[in-house]
């Protein structure tokens, strides 16, 4: 099969970000899996082989991992706040890095999309207001398996309770420099805590961090500015959903809040700004974005002058003329990273993808984890790892 001449294009161009040189545009997005060990959640040398074999990412964001027992809200999630978690997560940035790959830690606190059976002392989930969000909670039921419960109503914090909460992003923050990182990703999206202080449908505060915009973002720029000391801004990263709707969320006018935090991000000179792309539906369905996903994604674009990254239903086609039409600088990819391990060298190949199996994708082990085949692995030239008991 003779290989495609990739030279004219943007996906597979060099790019420089924050300190560190990437070879091409393809960038694995953060992916929950619910594989972490028991007790404890600690990332394993399983972990580690997941990562490895996606190494040819031009960047990997780790799966979302909670910076304390406060901030879990599903079963078997890894977290970063203990000495165990610490060196679970080197075994992967080892690996990852022996692979010759470079990889960021997404920094995580669920707020209210939680339950007592996760929280310490059965305690409750804590949010912005106390405001029940529709849905379920995926737990360890009894029986070791997962299961779906009902939402708590969750406590809504307490002022003085604020700036323990930047210490808990902190403490990930060190804790993700000693395990090895290259760099941080704060998760302000998705409808988790950071999402429900930004967004007016979650957050009815009347101090100082609730109303206007500028208030209902302050938790999330003091944050910022916390792991930034840190880390350096330039290897920090800040993912947000504009227009967003998962877990329940919604505001009032995205456009403007989101503009007005776009814009002021500018000003920290971060690494990057992680867009989950409001147009992901349409063009998961091969169908042309409505109007206001694409006004909304050229919005944020206009806003932020530095490096974005979009992530959500592309295809090599799509993000090739995302990135053409300066929409993006980075394209991240989800599920097709899980099915295809050499996604970059499928999506250079134009090679066919692996299909990814659903009933995997939350908990278990090796099977739907580490089993999908590389291109090269099809032809026998190389084995599969990990898809035995020999990684335990």
């Amino acid at each position: 099969m003779p290989t495609p001449d990739t030279s004219d294009e943007l996906l597979f161009q060099p790019f420089k970000l924050g300190p560190y040189a990437l070879p091409h545009r393809i960038v694995m997005a953060p992916l929950t899996r619910s594989r972490a060990r028991q007790p404890g959640n600690v990332p394993s040398a399983l972990n580690a082989c997941y990562y490895a074999q996606r190494a040819a990412a031009a960047l990997i964001i780790s799966e979302a991992t909670q910076v304390s027992m406060q901030g879990q809200g599903y079963a078997w999630t890894p977290g970063i706040h203990s000495r165990e978690q610490v060196e679970g997560w080197r075994l992967v940035t080892d690996a990852v890095h022996q692979a010759g790959g470079r990889i960021f830690m997404q920094l995580w606190h669920v707020g209210r999309i939680s339950h007592p059976s996760l929280q310490p002392d059965n305690m409750l989930p804590v949010s912005p207001s106390a405001i029940k969000p529709a849905g379920q909670a995926f737990i360890e039921g009894e029986n070791g398996q997962g299961e779906l419960v009902p939402f708590a109503t969750p406590r809504a914090l307490e002022i003085d309770e604020l700036p323990y909460l930047v210490q808990q992003y902190v403490r990930g923050a060190r804790n993700a420099l000693r395990a090895g990182f290259d760099g941080v990703e704060v998760h302000a999206a998705n409808g988790y805590l950071l999402d429900q202080f930004i967004n007016s449908r979650t957050n009815h505060r009347h101090d100082r961090y609730g109303g206007a915009v500028e208030n209902r973002a302050r938790l999330l720029f003091e944050v910022l500015e916390a792991v930034s000391e840190v880390w350096g801004p330039d290897r920090v990263g800040v993912r947000l959903s504009p227009l967003g709707t998962f877990n329940d969320i919604d505001d009032e006018d995205p456009e403007t809040t989101f503009a007005h935090i776009a814009a002021s991000l500018s000003s920290y000179r971060l690494a990057y700004l992680h867009l989950v792309n409001p147009a992901m539906a349409a063009l998961d369905k091969g169908i042309e974005p409505d109007s206001r996903s694409v006004a909304m994604v050229e919005r944020m674009r206009e806003k932020y002058t530095g490096t974005l990254i979009i992530a959500g239903g592309f295809d090599h086609d799509t993000a090739q003329q995302w990135l053409k039409q300066g929409r993006a600088d980075l394209i991240a990819f989800g599920r097709k990273f899980i099915a295809n391990p050499d996604l970059p060298e499928r999506l250079r190949l134009r090679a066919s993808l692996n299909k990814d199996d659903p009933a995997t994708f939350y908990g278990g082990e090796a099977k739907g984890y580490t089993d999908y085949p590389s291109l090269a692995q099809d032809r026998g030239e190389l084995p599969i790892p990990c898809v035995d008991e020999s990684w335990r």
